[in-house]
This record gives structure tokens, C-alpha cells and sequence, in this order.
């Protein structure tokens, strides 16, 4: 009997459990078939971004951040004490390799909701 993909271990698997064939970012495009053994056009390397290109990046990034200061300023203990959470979550187990970006994130992450913090107490909330 040929082998359809929809057997696990010799067990049937019911049609909602089947693994896709076709997968999905979270965005919704499409990753192609699983079974796609030659793509069909060869990854290469993003060109080179150019200066003001990396300048308008910063811009964003530093926009960005102020935007995420307010809002967390704004939010309760509760939501701040979530984004610790996940400052700490990202940060690699013990026994894991420690990656110099992820540290990094992990660090912006707090001192983000630190000035936030800092915010709050400068700034009386608007009801």
C-alpha cells in the first residue's frame, strides 16, 4: 500500500489532525508545499541597504520606541509587569547559548518599560 502522507506510526490520523501540506506564515502567505524538493528560483542575499536608507531605519526604530514608552506609560503595572515578562522569556535558558542580540533586546526591553516607569511619575495621567 503506497504511503499518502496520512498515516502516523501505522496509525490513520482523523482528516482534522493531517499535518498541511501547504503552510502558512502568520501573515498569511503561503511557505510553499512541505514536500518541494527544488525552489523554484535561487535565495540570494538582500542588496546592501545605502546610508539614508539605514538613517530612515534609526528614524523608525527611534519613533517607534517613544510610541511604545507612551503607550506603556499609559498602561497598567500589570501590562508593564507582562513586558518584563517577556523581556525575561527571550532571554536564553541556562545551558543555552547566549546570543549577543538577544541580550541586548532583552535589556532594551526593560529599560523601555524603565523609562516608562519614569514617565508615569513625571507625567500626571489624563483621564
Amino acid at each position: 500500500m503506497e504511503d499518502d502522507g496520512s498515516t502516523n506510526g501505522g496509525e490513520s490520523l482523523p482528516l482534522q489532525t493531517r499535518p498541511n501540506e501547504e503552510q502558512e506564515n502568520v501573515d498569511g502567505v503561503g511557505l510553499g508545499s512541505l514536500h518541494d524538493t527544488e525552489p523554484d528560483h535561487k535565495l540570494t542575499a538582500p542588496p546592501a541597504l545605502t546610508d539614508a536608507e539605514v538613517v530612515q531605519l534609526q528614524i523608525r526604530v527611534i519613533a517607534l520606541e517613544n510610541l511604545v514608552i507612551a503607550l506603556l506609560a499609559n498602561a497598567s503595572e500589570a501590562a508593564r509587569g507582562q513586558a518584563r515578562e517577556l523581556a525575561d522569556y527571550i532571554l536564553p535558558r541556562p545551558g543555552f547559548t547566549q546570543h549577543r542580540s538577544t541580550l541586548h533586546a532583552a535589556n532594551q526591553m526593560n529599560h523601555l518599560v524603565e523609562r516608562a516607569n519614569h514617565l508615569c511619575q513625571v507625567t500626571p495621567k489624563i483621564a
